[in-house]
C-alpha cells in the first residue's frame, strides 16, 4: 500500500491532498481538528517519532522513524496528524479481503503489505493459449490494483517477479500506484545499480560495513568475493548477501502461520511517574489490556502466558510474565495477571513505555478447564 497511514488520513481530510503531511503520535478522541485548522510541525517540541509521511513530505526529507523534532526542522509547515491505528487496521482488512477475492492464497506480511503466488493462476489461464505468462501476470496485478482501489479508495504498488525478495524491491520502484514487471534477465540493468540497502535484510549497520569494503550498490555486492563476505559477516549472512545480490530467493509464499503472541504497547509523549501519574498510567494500562483482549477475540485466540514490558526514562527495558491455569482472552483476567507482573518490577524511575503481551496462544477449542484463580494485587489500580 502506498504511504498507507497517510493515505487513509487523506481520505478523512481530502483538503490536505498535495500537501506535506506527517503522521506521528497517538490519536485521541479530542484530536479531530476544527474545520480548516491543522497543527503543523512548526515549533513542535517533544520526542515523538514519524510513523509515516506523504510523498510531498518525503520530498522534503521526512521519513518514517525520524524524530518529529528533526522533521520540524526539515518541514516546519508540514501538517502533523496523530496516528489512528484502529482505522488503519480496518482499511488493512478491507484491502486484503479485496485481494483475496482475486487471488485467494495470500501471505500476510504486516498491516500494509502482502505476498501472493500467482503462478498456478497464470499457468492455468495461459494453458493452450497464445498468451505470454508475464503479460497475464501483469493483467492479474492490474486487477488487484483496481479491486483494492474500489474497496478502499487507496492505491497500491505491485512488483511482479520470480520471487519474494525481488518483488519487495520491485514494488518500491515506481511508487505510488506502480506496477513493475521484473524478470531475472532484468536484474543487471534494474537491480544492480540500486544501493545495497534496497535489499530487505540489509540494514543500516550492515550497509555501513559494506561501504567500508567499497561496496555501495547491489551490483558491487554481486561482484564481491563470497569469501570476503563470509569473512566479514559470517557464513550464513555473508552467503545470503551474495545470493540476494543475484536475485536468488527460494522462500515460498506462506499463506498461513500461527502467531506466537499478541501484544499492545505505547510510548508516552512525556515520561510518566509511577506515583504522581498513577491515575493516568492506570487508564493506559487498562486500555492496553482491553485492546489486547479485543485482538484475541477478533483473531480467535486465547492465551495462558501474560507478559508486561516496561521501559524507563534511561531506556532500560524490563519484562515480566506469568502463566495462568487456563487460557483466556478476558480483559479483566489479563489486567489482573499483568498487575502481578507489575508488582515484580522496580518502580523507582519515570516510565517511557508500557506494553502488555499474551502468549502461549491456542484456539478456544483447545482450552483446558479453569481450575480457579485468585485476584492479584495491582499497582495502577
Amino acid at each position: 500500500m502506498d504511504a498507507f497511514y497517510a493515505s487513509v488520513e487523506l481520505l478523512r481530510y481530502p483538503e490536505l491532498r498535495g500537501k506535506p503531511v506527517v503522521i506521528g503520535g497517538r490519536r485521541r478522541a479530542t484530536d479531530a481538528p476544527p474545520e480548516g485548522a491543522f497543527r503543523t510541525l512548526c515549533n513542535y517540541t517533544g520526542r515523538g517519532v514519524v510513523t509515516t509521511s506523504t510523498y510531498e513530505a518525503r520530498a522534503l526529507g521526512v521519513f518514517s522513524g525520524m524524530g518529529l523534532m528533526k522533521a520540524a526542522q526539515l518541514a516546519p509547515d508540514a501538517v502533523l496528524l496523530p496516528a489512528d491505528f484502529d482505522e488503519y487496521r480496518r482499511y488493512s482488512r478491507r484491502f486484503k479481503d479485496a485481494v483475496r477475492a482475486v487471488v485467494p492464497e495470500v501471505e500476510d506480511h504486516g498491516i500494509d503489505e502482502i505476498y501472493i503466488d500467482v503462478t498456478d493462476l497464470v499457468m492455468s489461464d495461459t494453458a493452450g493459449k497464445a498468451l505470454n505468462l508475464w503479460d497475464r501476470a501483469r493483467d492479474v496485478a492490474a486487477m488487484i490494483q483496481q479491486a483494492v482501489h474500489e474497496a478502499t479508495g487507496l492505491s497500491c504498488s505491485i512488483g511482479v517477479t520470480p520471487n519474494k525478495l525481488l518483488s519487495k524491491i520491485a514494488s518500491d520502484l515506481q511508487k505510488p500506484g506502480g506496477l513493475t514487471i521484473l524478470r531475472e534477465t532484468d536484474i543487471p540493468t534494474r537491480i544492480w545499480p540500486l544501493p545495497v540497502r534496497k535489499i530487505n535484510g540489509i540494514g543500516p549497520k550492515a550497509g555501513a560495513r559494506l561501504e567500508t569494503l567499497g561496496i555501495r550498490t547491489i551490483g558491487e555486492l554481486a561482484r564481491a568475493d563470497p569469501a570476503l563476505l563470509v569473512e566479514h559477516f559470517g557464513r550464513s549472512y555473508g552467503a545470503w548477501m551474495f545470493d540476494a545480490a543475484h536475485g536468488r530467493d527460494e522462500r515460498a509464499v506462506m499463506t498461513y502461520s500461527e502467531p506466537k503472541s499478541i501484544s499492545r504497547e505505547t510510548t508516552f509523549e512525556d515520561d510518566l511517574h509511577p506515583v504522581r501519574d498513577r491515575e493516568q498510567l492506570s487508564r493506559i494500562f487498562t486500555g492496553l489490556c482491553v485492546r489486547v483482549a479485543g485482538d484475541l477475540e477478533r483473531k480467535g485466540y486465547v492465551g495462558r502466558k501474560i507478559g508486561l514490558k516496561l521501559r524507563y526514562d534511561n531506556f532500560k527495558t524490563v519484562t515480566r510474565d506469568c502463566t495462568l491455569e487456563a487460557p483466556t482472552r478476558d480483559a479483566k483476567t489479563i489486567r489482573r495477571a499483568a498487575g502481578t507482573c507489575l508488582k515484580r518490577v522496580p518502580l523507582d524511575r519515570r516510565i517511557r513505555l508500557l506494553g502488555v503481551r499474551v502468549g502461549a496462544l491456542s484456539r478456544p477449542g483447545a482450552e483446558t478447564p479453569r481450575q480457579g484463580s485468585s485476584r492479584a494485587p495491582m499497582l495502577f489500580e
